[in-house]
């Protein structure tokens, strides 16, 4: 169902009303686990095998900057463990700038198709050197390449990252891509 919507005048739109969410589970003490990884481990693998959610493994990353201004964007986890939630990125960007400067965020999956969302708040810390190799070079070469050639968080021409992916590809011919010196992964540590 799609949300009711008018349009009263060209710069307002008003949601009227939207789907009523009816889910058979109720959530209590006595429903979850105590543990709150073990909870999203069920969780998140109940909606990875079921197929039902698209992407389960997308999840909002929520930033400031040093004097408090948010920023949010839609990040992919690569790794969740005792020690926190992975995602990786080039360390140029404004997310690692602001992570950089204030190592404070906040992470969010929400899977409407399984009636759950998860928020997890805590510290942002570099992964290792050697997680972040391990990870780039399990990637396939055409993002290993976009990893060298996007320029996160910059305005860019028509065609200039694919003309610097074309360059790239050339210069690094059939060898090993070896990881940029500013791109590696993020570990969320929940507080």
């Amino acid at each position: 169902m799609s949300p009711a919507i008018a349009q009263p005048d060209p710069d307002k739109i008003l949601i009227l009303a939207h789907e009523q969410y009816d889910t058979p589970e109720v959530l209590s003490p006595s429903t979850v686990n105590p543990d709150p990884l073990a909870q999203f481990r069920a969780w998140f693998t109940s909606a990875a095998v079921q197929g039902s959610v698209h992407e389960p493994e997308a999840m909002t990353l929520c930033t400031a900057s040093p004097s408090g201004i948010p920023s949010a964007r839609v990040v992919l986890l690569k790794q969740a463990d005792a020690h926190g939630f992975v995602f990786y990125t080039n360390y140029t960007s404004r997310k690692s700038r602001e992570l950089t400067a204030n190592p404070h965020a906040a992470l969010t999956f929400y899977w409407r198709e399984v009636d759950k969302q998860v928020r997890v708040v805590g510290r942002a810390e570099r992964v290792s050197r050697a997680e972040s190799d391990a990870y780039f070079h399990s990637r396939p070469r055409g993002s290993q390449i976009g990893a060298w050639a996007s320029k996160q968080s910059s305005v860019v021409q028509e065609g200039e990252v694919q003309a610097r992916a074309e360059r790239l590809k050339e210069q690094f011919g059939d060898g090993e891509i070896p990881l940029p010196e500013f791109w590696g992964g993020w570990r969320i540590v929940p507080e």
